[in-house]
């Protein structure tokens, strides 16, 4: 009975890892081996990458090489085609001398690290409160449908995946989505956010991806200098008035 039990048990969650539709991060926090994610899998970081990591090691003392785990994870994910496979994790862990598990416990907890695979233009909708009271859940819907996909699929041609991600820090800017560009490896990788987006300008960003162009990013309101208001400022126009007396203990 209990053997049944277990084995049904086992039979859910291989299910689980191997339905199309699974989120990234969010991921079961446990890794069940699949031909394509697997620690027998070769994995080393490119020979840029390596002089990279040199770099990123000599920035903490010898003795706390640990501390670069997260930077190097990132490279990682960067060469890796924006998605971190267990033969990664274990190649970092060798890189900076701990267990594997003390590097898969930092994999498993922040949401930038991808373990399954990604598109190489992977979009990230901010669902934070602000955003979604501006529309955020109508930007979503309007990639979903324009792609043909479902929230952490990828699209056919590999292109395209969409997920959702919390604050990105320009509330004033809401709503906003961001890129991350997995196109080039590592060395051509961008994360660029597109703020003051609507269901048409997500869709134009999309097509004009697809076409190898590069939209602008930063506000997508042509009202709007940076996060500034519509139309321009209307207070703080000219420089600010100095103090009465700049000797604070003399006033």
């Amino acid at each position: 009975m209990l053997a049944r039990l277990a084995s049904n048990r086992l039979q859910e969650i291989r299910r689980i890892f191997t339905q199309p539709v699974r989120s990234f991060s969010t991921a079961l926090n446990y890794h069940l081996d699949s031909p394509e994610n697997n620690p027998d899998l070769p994995w080393e970081f490119s020979e840029a990458n390596k002089q990279k990591a040199k770099e990123i090691l000599s920035h903490y003392p010898s003795n706390y090489k640990q501390s670069a785990v997260i930077p190097l994870l990132d490279l990682a994910q960067q060469q890796h085609g924006g998605w971190l496979p267990v033969s990664a994790m274990n190649a970092v862990a060798k890189v900076i001398e701990v267990a594997p598990i003390r590097v898969y416990e930092v994999a498993t907890f922040y949401s930038m690290f991808n373990r399954t695979k990604v598109g190489k233009y992977h979009l990230l909708v901010c669902g934070t409160t602000p955003c979604m009271i501006r529309g955020s859940r109508d930007i979503e819907a309007a990639l979903l449908k324009h792609l043909g996909v479902k929230r952490n699929e990828v699209t056919k041609d590999g292109l395209f995946s969409v997920g959702e991600m919390e604050c990105m820090g320009s509330c004033v800017n809401a709503p906003m989505i961001t890129v991350a560009d997995y196109s080039n490896g590592s060395e051509g990788y961008t994360y660029n956010y597109y703020e003051d987006v609507t269901p048409e300008r997500v869709v134009e960003i999309v097509e004009k991806l697809k076409k190898g162009e590069k939209p602008p990013h930063g506000t997508q309101n042509p009202k709007r200098i940076m996060c500034g208001p519509e139309g321009g400022n209307t207070t703080l126009l000219g420089e600010p008035k100095p103090p009465p007396c700049r000797d604070l203990d003399a006033c």
